[in-house]
C-alpha cells in the first residue's frame, strides 16, 4: 500500500483534536489517574462511535455530520466524508471487520478508538466526544506496519526484579560477559535506571508502535551497560492516585530512587557506577532522583529546563501547528489553563473547571516547585544532557535553557541531535504528532554517546562507602 496516497485521500478527516492524536499527550504532565467515566458513560461513548461507523458503512454520511459538534461540522461536510470513507477500500482492499473499541479520557474529551481491518492493512477510527456526547473530533489513522521487535543483544540476559514499596514489576537487562582478557575483564559493569516520561507507562514506555525504553535497554546492554526498567506506579497501581494529596514524588521520584537501590544491590553491578537516565518528565526529575539516590550521575534526555507549568502552557498554545489538529485552538481552553496556573501559583484552590489536566492541586504544586536547570546546576554530579531537534514537546527554548544554565559547568556534557524526535527516533521535516505513530528505533548514535559517557564517567561509591 502507498501510505502517502492513503493519507492524502483521507486528509479531509483531519479534524481531530490533540487529545486523539498520540498516547503521550502534547502537554508533558501525567495523564495518570484520569478515568474514562462511569460504566454507563463508557457504554454510551462506545455506542456513539459504533453507530457512526455503522452509518458510514451504510453510506448515511449526512447522519454522521448531524452528530458532529459545531466546530467539527464547520470543518467537514457529507461529501468530504464520503470521499474519505470510500477511499479506504480502494487503497486497502475489502473491509474484513472491526476490532474491539478502546476508550480513554484526554482532558475533557472521551476518546474512542475502533480498529478497522481491511485486506491490506488496518486503520484506527478515532472519535473524540465532548461533554454533550457530540463528535468533536474524527480521525482515520492508517496503522503503520510495526517493525520486528527489538532483539536482545547476543549474549545478553534478562531477569525479573521488583521495585519499591509497591513491588513494581521490572526487568534487568545484563550485557554479555566481557572476555577476561579485555580491559573490562569479568568485573562488575556500570548500570542505569530508566525513568519514564509522563503518564501511566509500562517498562518499555510503549507509545504507538514504538518502545523507546526497551530500545535504550537493549542498545546500552549491547554496549556493556546494564539497565533496569520497570512499570510505572500509575500503570501498575492506579488506585494509589485516587486522592487529592499525591505528588510527583509518589508518581515518579520515590520509585526511581528505590530502583537505584535495587540495581546497586544486584550481583555483577558496580555500585559505584549506577546512573539515572530520565526521559521527558523523568529527565526533569533526573537531578532530584540522582541526588536522593546518591547516584553516580544522570542522563537527561528530552528534558524541560523550565518549570513544567510554563512548558505546559506553551505546548497548548503551540498545539495547532503540530499537525492533525483543528485550525484554531479554543481560546477559552487556553484562558482556563492560564487561570488554573495562576490560582496554583497564588496558593489558591483551583475550581473544578480550572483544574489543570484534571489532576490535584497538590500534584501541580509539587511539580511547579522544581526548577530543573537550577537543581541540575547545584547537583555537583556528572550530567549528560541530550535534546532532539524535532522534539515537539520539549522545545528549543528548553535546550537553550540547558545551555545557558550548564554550558560552562565542569562534568557536564550537552549534545543536540537535529533529526531526533521526542522519542529519540530520527525523522525528516518538522516534528509533528505523527512522529509518535511512526515506527522506528532510538538512534544508534545517541546510544553510542550515552554508553561512551557512562564508561568514561568516574565511579562514585554510595554514601556508606564514602568518607
Amino acid at each position: 500500500m502507498n501510505r502517502r496516497v492513503l493519507c492524502a485521500a483521507i486528509a479531509a478527516l483531519a479534524i481531530a483534536l490533540a487529545v486523539a492524536c498520540a498516547r503521550e499527550r502534547p502537554a508533558d504532565g501525567p495523564a495518570a489517574a484520569a478515568h474514562a467515566g462511569t460504566a454507563e458513560q463508557h457504554d454510551q461513548a462506545i455506542a456513539i462511535a459504533v453507530r457512526a461507523l455503522d452509518r458510514l458503512d451504510a453510506g448515511d454520511f449526512d447522519a454522521v455530520v448531524a452528530d458532529l459538534a459545531p466546530d467539527a461540522a464547520a470543518a467537514i461536510d457529507a461529501a468530504a466524508l464520503e470521499a474519505a470513507w470510500t477511499a479506504l477500500p480502494q487503497q486497502l482492499g475489502e473491509a474484513t471487520g472491526r476490532e474491539a473499541p478502546a476508550l480513554a479520557r484526554r482532558d475533557e474529551y472521551r476518546v474512542v478508538t475502533v480498529p478497522l481491518r481491511y485486506a491490506r492493512g488496518t486503520v484506527d477510527a478515532v472519535f473524540a466526544l465532548d461533554a454533550q456526547d457530540r463528535i468533536a473530533g474524527l480521525r482515520l489513522v492508517p496503522r503503520p506496519a510495526a517493525p520486528a521487535p527489538a532483539a536482545l543483544p547476543p549474549g545478553a540476559s534478562e531477569r525479573a526484579l521488583s521495585v519499591g514499596a509497591f513491588a513494581l514489576p521490572g526487568t534487568l537487562t545484563l550485557p554479555a560477559p566481557a572476555p577476561a582478557d579485555t580491559p573490562a575483564g569479568a568485573g562488575p559493569v556500570p548500570a542505569v535506571v530508566l525513568v519514564h516520561g509522563s503518564g501511566p507507562q509500562d517498562r518499555d514506555q510503549t507509545i504507538g508502535p514504538n518502545a523507546p525504553l526497551r530500545d535504550i535497554a537493549y542498545g546500552l546492554a549491547a554496549r556493556g551497560v546494564a539497565v533496569l526498567r520497570y512499570d510505572k506506579r500509575s500503570l501498575a497501581h492506579p488506585q494509589a492516585f485516587q486522592g487529592e494529596d499525591w505528588t510527583v514524588d509518589d508518581e515518579t521520584t520515590d520509585d526511581a530512587v528505590a530502583a537505584v537501590a535495587v540495581l546497586r544491590a544486584q550481583p555483577g553491578i558496580d555500585p559505584a557506577r549506577v546512573f539515572v537516565f530520565g526521559h521527558s518528565l523523568g529527565g526533569l526529575l533526573g537531578p532530584r532522583i540522582a541526588q536522593r539516590a546518591d547516584a553516580a550521575g544522570a542522563i537527561l534526555f528530552a528534558a524541560p529546563s523550565r518549570r513544567l507549568l510554563d512548558v505546559l502552557l506553551e505546548q497548548v498554545q503551540r498545539a495547532p501547528t503540530l499537525g492533525g489538529l483543528p485550525p484554531r485552538a479554543p481560546p477559552d481552553g487556553i484562558e482556563t489553563l492560564r487561570k488554573g496556573i495562576a490560582r496554583l501559583r497564588a496558593g489558591e484552590a483551583t475550581a473544578a473547571g480550572e483544574r489543570v489536566l484534571g489532576l490535584p492541586d497538590a500534584y501541580w504544586r509539587s511539580v511547579d516547585g522544581i526548577d530543573p536547570a537550577a537543581q541540575a546546576r547545584a547537583l555537583g554530579l556528572p550530567l549528560l544532557v541530550l535534546h532532539g531537534g524535532r522534539d515537539i514537546q520539549v522545545a528549543d527554548a528548553d535546550w537553550q535553557g540547558w545551555r545557558s544554565a550548564l554550558g560552562d559547568t565542569p562534568g557536564v556534557m550537552l549534545k543536540r541531535y537535529p533529526a531526533l524526535s521526542h522519542l529519540g527516533i530520527a525523522g525528516v521535516g518538522p516534528g509533528s504528532l505523527a512522529d509518535y505513530q511512526t515506527p522506528g528505533r532510538v538512534d544508534a548514535g545517541l546510544l553510542d554517546d550515552v554508553a561512551a559517557w557512562i564508561h568514561a564517567s568516574p565511579p562514585r561509591p554510595p554514601a556508606a562507602g564514602r568518607r
